[in-house]
């Protein structure tokens, strides 16, 4: 693959920005209606490192100009 191509491949994949937050049981669906209507999207629900649950969410950065 040459260097234009390798540029050109860089420019087409989207780059994200990640969140963690932690959930709340009672009001989980509340907590991921609410970031998701700020574009985020639920990756993945895992144990905290002290119990209860941690949301992984990511979106796509916005670009300059967007």
């Amino acid at each position: 693959m040459t260097n234009l191509e390798n540029r050109l491949n860089r420019s087409l994949m989207p780059a994200w920005e990640y969140l963690t937050t932690p959930l709340m049981i009672h009001n989980t669906a509340a907590i991921l209606n609410n970031w998701g209507s700020e574009g985020w999207e639920l990756v993945q629900v895992v144990p905290g490192p002290e119990g209860g649950l941690v949301a992984y969410l990511k979106r796509p950065v916005a670009t300059a100009g967007a």
